[in-house]
């Protein structure tokens, strides 16, 4: 078989297991990666996320995690909201959470399509695979945009012609030397949109991001208290911030997302804040089983919709909150004592 004809039909077969595109490029085969990963680090703009300082060489090289693979096949898979996100913004008494966090954890929809794909990949063609999705130290964005997947917008996450900014990103490692595609340019122009809508200006410049002011980072990554002049600026966003990617122009070309694991469970499409905030460790477990939004944990969760009440100007939620002035969690206590100075002026 050619390679040509090898690559047409895993192609064939990604699609088959719900993928939306399909590229492959080599592991050596990133350019100013390394660089902007460096300033990243250099400039703490990753706060926090210590693990993002751990095994540097591998998210600098891929190539150096597993030196035996010779292509990198590169998936995305669609989870295009059916929703405007930014409505719920102005719906101050429920709960905004990001897109990807409204149903199943995508890390297992996505791991499975993957393992499928690779375990049909070595029975085919007698090659050896690794699997990744954003759980080890692999730069997938950057690889997606040296296969052709999409380019890295001003924003930074990946943007596709096909698929507009609401697409997940999965890797195959491989033995095999499969035909690479094109690298994809960036074809944001000169648009600032996803820049001009950031609440919190994390952008110091186009294609910089500094994570410490991400609206997303500070409320899945922090594990503390969110500086207090910050927090009026995340508004009711409980759960990530879609912002910047909701305002691309290029999701016009958007596709809707196959697999109702992506639709939006009811619960999660718009909660009422107050349904939220008295939610316990054993209430908060049992909501989110399943759901990305169970690994930050209760307190963490109950800090964001805290601060979600206090941004709501409704003085019907002071009663709701009192019990957590005293909260055994010394970050959440903090939280409800703010927004109750905020409700109260």
């Amino acid at each position: 078989m050619t390679n040509e004809a090898m690559k047409h039909k895993l192609k064939e077969r990604a699609q088959l297991e719900g993928f939306s595109l399909m590229k492959i490029c080599r592991p050596w085969s990133l350019k100013e990666h390394s660089s902007r990963l460096k300033e990243f680090l250099n400039k703490n703009r990753h706060g926090e996320m210590s693990w993002m300082n751990e095994k540097v060489e591998w998210r600098s090289d891929p190539s150096s995690l597993w030196p035996s693979a010779q292509s990198c096949v590169m998936l995305g898979e669609s989870y295009s909201p059916q929703h405007d996100p930014l409505e719920i913004l102005k719906k101050p008494e429920k709960g905004a959470i990001s897109v990807y966090a409204q149903n199943k954890d995508y890390h297992d929809v996505v791991k499975k399509r993957l393992k499928r794909l690779a375990r049909w990949l070595v029975k085919e063609f007698e090659c050896e695979v690794k699997v990744f999705v954003d759980t080890a130290p692999v730069p997938e964005k950057a690889l997606g945009q040296a296969a052709g997947l999409g380019w890295q917008g001003k924003h930074t996450n990946l943007v596709s012609r096909e698929l507009g900014s609401w697409f997940f990103i999965g890797s195959i490692f491989t033995t095999l030397n499969i035909e690479e595609d094109n690298m994809e340019i960036s074809n944001c122009g000169t648009c600032t949109s996803c820049l001009d809508v950031c609440p919190t200006n994390a952008f110091p410049k186009p294609y910089k991001l500094d994570a410490r002011l991400c609206i997303s980072y500070l409320t899945i990554e922090s594990k503390t208290p969110i500086p207090e002049h910050l927090r009026p600026k995340i508004g009711n966003r409980i759960y990530g911030c879609d912002d910047c990617l909701a305002v691309c122009p290029w999701n016009k070309f958007a596709k809707e997302a196959a697999d109702n694991k992506y639709h939006a469970r009811e619960d999660l499409l718009e909660p009422d804040l107050d349904q939220l905030v008295v939610l316990d460790d054993l209430s908060f477990r049992a909501k989110f089983s399943g759901s990305p939004i169970k690994r930050i944990g209760r307190d963490r969760f109950i800090r964001n919709v805290l601060y979600a009440i206090g941004n709501s100007n409704d003085k019907k939620y002071i009663d709701k909150i009192e019990h957590l002035l005293n909260d055994p969690n010394p970050m959440v206590a903090d939280a409800a004592q703010w927004a109750k100075r905020e409700l109260n002026g």
